[in-house]
């Protein structure tokens, strides 16, 4: 399996800017002086020890930020193998699987048949195509096996449970034929079979990675849409989920390369979270584009949330969650109700923190108890545009730096970071301070 839920360099982007923390909200002139301290250690509550990070020079974190997204980025290659990337497979060598209403044929005795159940048990290339009125694909191979399923025109509803199941493997690839359009979808139940309390149109138990330049459109009338209860990396394609819950969820990490989305959802677009492990519940986005409309997070990651590119339109409750949240590159449109970007203390190894580096963030807040920018500890802005629209533009609860970048509050740009004041007022930092905790 990838090191992806050990991500140490992007550990190490994010927490080196830690480092920042050391002069308390203040001038402006405070705050330039303070950014001479980049390369000072950090604290031992936020250096990372427990997972051995060590803090890297700020001139190295220049280097990182200028790379990002791209193939020489060190986040890069580590959240994305070359097969991950590819989408490549060997239609000689695959094993056919055709789907006929409510029978299949296959080309191999790899492939068990029961009625319109698939069982996939062996490792190699799957090429499935038609349709099934009423079943499910289930991938029950041997942990070292990996199998490539690829989409060739599919559409597979399952009434009362997943259309694809991954029970057991050491990772599969989902890739998308070109030029096809592949449909899934749950008829509104999930009928336990096992242990594992499958609960999504697409359900891994293990990692799982979708690539190829087809679509992929997923309707979840109970449950998720793809879940993912280790890694899930998603390299290209195109893909339209409506979902009762979460469009896409992870446990251990979710990482984005490129694609199109298309995310309807109850509850969150993009959502990690490990329960069992703080260092984990991690998101990265080199790029894509995503239109996101949810009625909580658009993108909600437990531990740390990097975005290095892509285009984001998104209309949510809140638009990004996490307790770490790094934005290194992209164009990002929010439009919410709560808050637009919410650093809160999900993992208590790192401290909540909101920095940005470069790209344009816009956000547009709602009427009411809202914060563009709300971090229940610390702000960190670089480099970037931020342009906030509402009554409050920025909470900050801990400290802040500014510098760099511009800064932009209902239309008019300031030198410095406002910070709430009680009562919904805006201010500099130094005076009436703190804000309130989410």
């Amino acid at each position: 399996m990838k090191t992806l839920k050990n991500k140490t360099p992007i550990l190490l982007a994010l927490l080196l800017t830690l480092s920042l923390l050391l002069a308390a909200c203040g001038t402006a002139a405070s705050q330039a002086a303070a950014a001479g301290n980049t390369a000072q250690k950090l604290s031992s509550a936020d250096s990372g020890s427990a997972v051995g990070i060590t803090p890297l020079s700020a001139d190295v974190v220049g280097d990182a930020a200028a790379n990002s997204g791209t193939s020489d980025s060190d986040a890069y290659s580590e959240a994305f193998s070359g097969r991950d990337l590819s989408g490549d497979y060997d239609t000689a060598e695959a094993v056919t699987i055709t789907l006929n209403g409510s029978t299949v044929v296959a080309s191999s005795e790899t492939v068990q048949i029961n009625g319109s159940t698939v069982t996939i048990s062996a490792a190699g290339t799957y090429i499935l195509s038609g349709s099934l009125d009423d079943g499910t694909i289930i991938v029950d191979a041997t942990k070292d096996d990996k199998v490539q399923l690829v989409l060739n025109g599919v559409s597979i509803r399952s009434s009362d449970y997943a259309a694809i199941y991954v029970k057991q493997a050491d990772k599969v690839f989902v890739t998308l034929a070109d030029g096809t359009v592949n449909t899934l979808v749950n008829g509104g139940t999930y009928a336990q079979t096992d242990e594992n309390e499958v609960d999504a149109v697409i359900f891994a138990k293990d990692d799982i990675t979708f690539n190829g330049t087809g679509t992929l459109r997923i309707t979840a009338n109970a449950g998720s849409g793809i879940v993912g209860k280790d890694e899930v990396t998603i390299t290209m394609g195109v893909y339209e989920i409506t979902a009762a819950e979460h469009a896409i969820r992870a446990k251990d990490s979710l990482a984005i390369a490129d694609g199109s989305f298309t995310l309807y959802a109850y509850e969150d677009g993009l959502h990690a979270e490990n329960g069992d492990d703080e260092t984990l519940g991690n998101i990265y986005i080199a790029g894509g584009s995503f239109t996101i409309q949810v009625k909580d997070d658009a993108i909600h990651a437990n531990t740390l949330l990097q975005i290095d590119g892509g285009t984001f339109e998104i209309t949510a409750a809140e638009g990004l969650e996490a307790t770490y949240i790094q934005i290194n590159g992209g164009d990002i449109q929010i439009s919410a109700s709560d808050d637009g970007v919410n650093a809160a203390s999900k993992s208590s190894l790192y401290t909540p923190t909101f920095e940005m580096n470069d790209g344009t963030l816009t956000i547009t807040m709602g009427a009411g108890d809202t914060d563009g920018v709300d971090s229940n500890g610390n702000i960190i802005i670089n480099g970037g545009t931020i342009n906030v629209t509402g009554q409050s533009s920025f909470d900050c609860d801990g400290t802040a730096q500014y510098n760099g970048g511009t800064i932009i509050v209902n239309g008019q740009q300031v030198d410095s970071i406002p910070n709430q004041m009680m009562g919904g007022g805006m201010g500099g930092f130094g005076g009436m301070g703190g804000g309130r905790h989410r």
